[in-house]
């Protein structure tokens, strides 16, 4: 018989640990961000599509009257910037972001690809970005603390 010796496998990263701390905290300050728009853009569209009603600075009323700051129907006022449609735009430009953010981290910490969807997934369910970022976050604390002498990819 002969005898096998198995070496555990090498934990690799794709970055320096500094390069990976630093691709975690801008996923987290962007998953914040995310998931603040996000509830904002629910919170506006439950207020659009129950009450008919849109965020609207500035314009005149039909019947003549300034708006200053006020949920009004959009047939009911010509000018002024709507901030329903800001909110819309904002969120979706800010996920874009949130995607970068994640697949920065993605591939620095060499995870499998289920793990970057479920981490795009907190960007695009309420509340569930605050949950991913602190798991994600503290996955990646533990992950450099165990492997302080990983080897880099490159």
């Amino acid at each position: 018989m002969t005898e096998q010796t198995s070496t555990p496998k090498v934990r690799r990263f794709a970055g320096t640990p500094a390069q990976i701390r630093s691709a975690a905290t801008f996923y987290k300050v962007l998953a914040y961000a995310t998931g603040v728009m996000l509830l904002l853009l629910c919170a506006e569209m439950a207020v659009k599509y129950f009450a008919g009603l849109e965020l609207f600075i500035g314009g005149t009323l039909l019947d003549g009257g300034s708006n200053a700051v006020g949920l009004v129907n959009r047939a009911d006022i010509t000018g002024g910037i709507n901030i329903s449609l800001a909110i819309l735009i904002v969120h979706g430009w800010m996920y874009v972001i949130y995607l970068l953010a994640d697949f920065r981290l993605w591939s620095l910490m060499r995870w499998p690809f289920s793990r970057f969807i479920t981490i795009a997934l907190g960007g695009v369910v309420p509340l569930l970005s605050f949950y991913m970022e602190k798991k994600v976050h503290g996955e990646v604390e533990r992950e450099l603390a165990s492997h302080p002498q990983a080897a880099k990819r490159y």
